[in-house]
């Protein structure tokens, strides 16, 4: 296994990165997603966003793998994942809100511990580790163990683990949550220039003004169903607001 696998979807494939279609999923008797449908462009940075409970983390766990689907669809450059996890791992990274690294190795040791997942070669895992170590940018401190960094310090490792296999598709949860106005700026930048460089990103946040920076298009989530969907530019002159945030509120309420 090696990134340079032939990927589903690659060389001249046509069509959105992602296209969910009518997702549900029911936990018991409760339906936290009620057939929400979206595509997603190849190389686009698109949002969803939502308030607490809207149904925002049930569909990046369901479309990176994690959950089953109870109906519905959801295809990667057209595989349908449900039917081919696997190899839809191979193209995918999923960076969870609550993500953690093994704090008794260095970051080193930590990325190239993931790094070994996606090669078996010592050339690959190198070459992979060396991406990782660029997009930290974290310098000596590679060399110390996770449980001495900053928070600021673990996030950018955690960002760089998710980047750094060069995925087609990169789903980021509450990406710079906690971190302040200096390191969340710089992780930005590292997913943007990831995205000019042909990763599709799936952003979900909280912070309105994060989302309206860096997302080419929106869909806004509540109670498990799509309300609102398109460029930032499109929804503030439709519900005549200054920024996000303005629409959110009041699609929300």
């Amino acid at each position: 296994m090696s990134t340079s696998i032939d990927k589903p979807g690659a060389g001249g494939a046509s069509g959105p990165a992602l296209e969910v279609v009518n997702l549900i999923k029911d936990y018991g008797d409760f339906r936290a997603l009620k057939g929400i449908s979206f595509t997603v462009n190849e190389g686009e940075v698109f949002g969803l966003i939502g308030p607490n409970g809207a149904g925002k983390t049930t569909a990046l766990r369901i479309i990176s793998t994690i959950l089953q689907i109870t109906s519905g669809n959801v295809r990667m450059f057209g595989m349908d994942v449900a039917k081919r996890p696997h190899e839809a791992r191979m193209i995918l990274s999923y960076l969870p809100e609550d993500a953690g690294a093994y704090k008794n190795l260095t970051g080193n040791e930590y990325l190239a511990f993931i790094a070994r997942f996606f090669s078996q070669s010592r050339e690959g895992v190198a070459r992979i580790l060396s991406k990782g170590v660029d997009i930290a940018d974290l310098g000596d401190r590679m060399g110390d163990k996770v449980d001495t960094y900053s928070k600021g310090m673990a996030r950018r490792l955690l960002v760089a683990r998710a980047l750094m296999i060069e995925p087609r598709v990169a789903i980021l949860d509450e990406l710079t949550s906690g971190l302040d106005v200096i390191n969340a700026q710089e992780i930005r930048k590292i997913v943007k220039d990831s995205s000019r460089n042909g990763t599709t990103v799936l952003l979900s946040s909280h912070n309105m003004l994060e989302v309206e920076l860096m997302c080419d298009r929106i869909a806004l989530i509540n109670d498990g169903e799509i309300v609102e969907m398109g460029t930032p530019a499109e929804l503030k002159a439709k519900h005549n607001a200054q920024n996000i945030e303005e629409v959110f509120m009041k699609v929300v309420s």
